[in-house]
């Protein structure tokens, strides 16, 4: 990973977000306010929360999901402690832009890069742009287990890596044991096409709990764990939703079948960059920028009727996953957040957005355009940058 981002520092942590968790510590004093996404996993807003701090909802481009800087009010900007990117599905961020502003208002830029393990951006892969970032290697690496936190400054691995030990769970050998044979239990249940004893068995292991897209916010719960934080334990029931193991430290068993699985990353990406090139061209396509496309984590059409797209793919048994609707501000309301000055963009491509595995370009054309699903594009007063120095 260090030669993959130029030479940044890279620490090794259980999950992306303990070290999205870290990395808010470290940068962030507990009050702050950190501009984020509201197209994004609710896991990560409550990671957010659990660092002490209070989650700033941005606008967002409507095509794409990618934070839309020119929409976001003087006085928002202000106000900010840091500011947090998620490059969503793997479609980068204008990290750039937002560099700029963190550096004149004297702010980190943080770098969630979970979808983003091969993207680029200005010319640089996603994540060298921070103060710091983090990966998953749930995603295109198919782990699912382990991550990185990178940093910009090689001098504060030692102190992280310090806050990282005194946070970790020791290893346990139930859960290792667990981790090495839940692929093929999974690859068991789903070979067999049993559909209800696949989900049982994700549930078992800890790998898929919502029952909605969103899970429960628990208000009440929620607003006992404020008073506590900063604190990763006040958090535990929202932080470990779908990775029950997201603070534990790795055995030897699973950081050998995580090395193996990285070592192939660049065939994944290569085979993640052709296929979101079939999609981007097809008619669901948001539209391909110039240049070679992303290797995107999935690409997200956009299509009129999402619940009939997701119907129609499903029964080809091609499972349509990593939806974040409502948005966060919708999901949270305005006493866990603050909301975007211009929630409408979000609110659309959060309902329109189809994210799909460009894996599986070829079945999901042909699916789509049997099943006669049409293609929808934003509405003409959606632009962006529409907002004026205070919002107006």
């Amino acid at each position: 990973m260090r030669g993959r981002l130029g030479g940044r520092e890279c620490l090794h942590v259980p999950s992306c977000r303990f070290g999205l968790y870290l990395a808010l510590r470290h940068w962030c004093r507990p009050g702050g306010r950190v501009l984020m996404s509201p197209v994004n996993d609710d896991v990560i807003f409550f990671v957010v929360l659990a660092a002490g701090l209070r989650p700033v909802q941005a606008p967002l481009d409507p095509r794409d999901g990618s934070i839309d800087t020119a929409a976001v009010p003087e006085s928002v900007w202000r106000g900010l402690s840091a500011v947090l990117t998620t490059n969503l599905y793997g479609n980068p961020d204008p990290a750039p832009e937002l560099r700029a502003r963190c550096d004149a208002l004297g702010i980190p830029l943080l770098e969630d890069a979970a979808h983003a393990i091969g993207s680029v951006v200005g010319g640089r892969p996603v994540g060298t742009w921070g103060e710091a970032s983090v990966f998953s290697l749930s995603k295109h690496t198919g782990a699912k287990t382990g991550g990185f936190l990178t940093v910009a400054d090689p001098a504060l691995r030692g102190e992280l890596a310090a806050a990282r030990d005194e946070l970790l769970h020791p290893s346990r050998t139930a859960a290792e044991l667990a981790y090495l044979v839940r692929p093929y239990a999974e690859a068991a249940v789903r070979g067999l096409r049993l559909v209800k004893a696949a989900h049982a068995t994700l549930r078992l292991l800890g790998r898929q709990e919502r029952e909605e897209i969103r899970m429960p916010l628990r208000a009440g719960e929620l607003k006992q764990a404020l008073a506590a934080a900063p604190g990763l334990a006040p958090f535990h029931s929202w932080a470990r939703v779908d990775m029950h193991d997201y603070r534990l430290g790795p055995g030897p068993g699973r950081l050998r079948r995580t090395g193996r699985l990285l070592a192939r990353l660049d065939a994944t990406l290569a085979a993640h960059r052709a296929g979101t090139e079939r999609l981007l061209a097809s008619e669901w396509g948001p539209g391909g920028g110039p240049g070679e496309a992303q290797p995107l984590f999935r690409v997200p059409l956009l299509v009129e009727d999402r619940d009939a797209a997701i119907a129609a793919l499903a029964r080809r048994r091609i499972v349509t996953g990593y939806l974040y609707d409502p948005p966060l501000d919708t999901y949270a309301g305005d006493l866990f957040t603050d909301p975007s000055p211009a929630p409408e963009p979000a609110a659309w491509f959060a309902r329109h957005a189809l994210p799909v595995d460009p894996r599986r370009a070829d079945e999901v054309i042909e699916v789509l355009r049997a099943a006669g699903i049409r293609a929808v594009r934003p509405p003409a007063g959606f632009g962006t940058g529409v907002q004026g120095p205070d919002g107006g």
